[in-house]
């Protein structure tokens, strides 16, 4: 009854729908962190770069007609996507008086969408420890901010008594 049905094209498009997924949650990691960071990019943008990129190398990689495929440079669109993400991120970074603020944000995109090609790769390993990394290191840097706000409330603590 099921002979006559070819698989490969469901099988591929559930390889497919996993990488989406996965490309979402791992833009979702740093995009939460991000959120309650309370920087512009929070979770959805860090998402929706990640999925972006995700598709977009999907597209150049798979969706190709065969006949295409020898002719064609497909590497161009993962080119065009960090082009693209790096005016994205130089549109987040806002210098003030000698005073510098987005830089981290920028690089956070930066990072997500090379995640998200990877993961359009079919890549996993690789993009959940950069994101590990990158969590990692954005949450220290909460830490040191942290400790010394704490340093500074225990000396004026002191400077009272």
């Amino acid at each position: 009854m099921l002979d006559g049905i070819d698989f490969s094209y469901f099988t591929n498009q559930a390889e497919f729908v996993i990488r989406i997924f996965i490309a979402v949650i791992l833009g979702a990691i740093i995009g939460y962190e991000r959120e309650i960071s309370h920087k512009p990019a929070g979770l959805r943008t860090h998402i929706f770069v990640c999925m972006g990129a995700c598709l977009f190398t999907i597209t150049s990689f798979y969706l190709l007609p065969d006949d295409i495929v020898g002719t064609a440079d497909v590497t161009r669109i993962a080119a065009g996507v960090v082009a693209g993400i790096s005016f994205i991120g130089a549109g987040s970074i806002i210098a003030l008086r000698g005073d510098v603020k987005g830089l981290t944000t920028a690089a956070s995109l930066w990072v997500i969408a090379a995640v998200g090609l990877m993961v359009g790769l079919g890549n996993y390993l690789l993009p959940i420890i950069a994101i590990v990394i990158a969590y990692v290191i954005l949450r220290l840097d909460r830490v040191e901010k942290e400790k010394l706000n704490s340093k500074h409330y225990y000396f004026q603590r002191l400077k009272r008594e």
